[in-house]
């Protein structure tokens, strides 16, 4: 597997609801620690001076403006759910940036979602000033951007089939709840992995953090990283002291470099 110099940013690192939840009192959704504060997941990426950027869920606009995201080359999109998807209307400045349309990479299945709900942008006679994309459909063979293998992760959201993907000696998952051997084999030698851990307690639709742990254990990661947690993951300080030396709870904003 090729080797990169990478940078990468949590844009975000929570649920559906985001954390705080809406409505809720508990310890971590009043907690102090910008830690324990998460956006909906969404991650950047740096390879050998290529950005990229994991999902536009709902917060992608301040999350561009939070980190300062100017240049951004192509979207990676794992699936179709709206904490995934919904912030996708803000890639316009970078369309009026760049002069040019935002390549999209996305499967099939989750293409056709991005026409159905972004479907102005599609129009025979767009509105002037929308989105502008470039959708590339992908499926689980490895394509090439801008001289950057990228090697797209099958794996299952309780029954949706969706997409992690792998760029050199880094790999992301979010939302998983199983692994199929074939992929499995595809993480081999992976330096680095991002992997979702809603909570400790099971959950029928995301790994809860022991189903992660046994996954990151059978791959061996130099280090890994949980995203997409909950509320309910506990707070940051706390949870952080029951994970492995190499394993560490991520947030908003933490980096990496590899």
């Amino acid at each position: 597997m090729e080797r990169y110099s990478i940078h990468g940013i949590f844009l975000g690192t929570g649920t559906s609801q985001g954390v705080p939840v809406i409505g809720c009192h508990c310890a971590v959704c009043e907690s102090s620690d910008p830690r324990d504060s998460r956006l909906r997941t969404a991650f950047y990426l740096d390879v050998n001076g290529v950005h990229f950027v994991i999902d536009t869920g709902c917060d992608f606009r301040q999350q561009m403006l939070t980190h300062k995201i100017e240049s951004l080359d192509a979207l990676l999109i794992t699936h179709e759910h709206k904490d995934h998807l919904a912030g996708l209307d803000d890639i316009r400045p970078f369309n009026f940036m760049r002069m040019q349309p935002m390549p999209i990479f996305a499967e099939k299945r989750v293409a056709d979602a991005i026409r159905r709900e972004f479907s102005y942008v599609f129009s025979d006679h767009p509105y002037p000033g929308v989105p502008m994309m470039d959708i590339h459909e992908i499926t689980e063979q490895a394509f090439d951007y801008k001289g950057i293998k990228i090697q797209p992760l099958r794996v299952k959201h309780l029954e949706l089939p969706i997409f992690g993907y792998r760029v050199g000696q880094f790999a992301y998952i979010t939302d998983a709840s199983s692994i199929s051997d074939e992929t499995m084999k595809l993480l081999e030698n992976v330096e680095v992995l991002v992997i979702n851990a809603l909570r400790f307690k099971p959950h029928y639709s995301h790994f809860c953090v022991a189903q992660a742990l046994e996954i990151i254990e059978k791959i061996k990661p130099k280090q890994a990283y949980l995203t997409h947690c909950s509320h309910d993951i506990g707070l940051y300080v706390e949870t952080s002291r029951e994970l492995p030396e190499n394993v560490h709870l991520a947030y908003d904003g933490l980096t990496i470099e590899l």
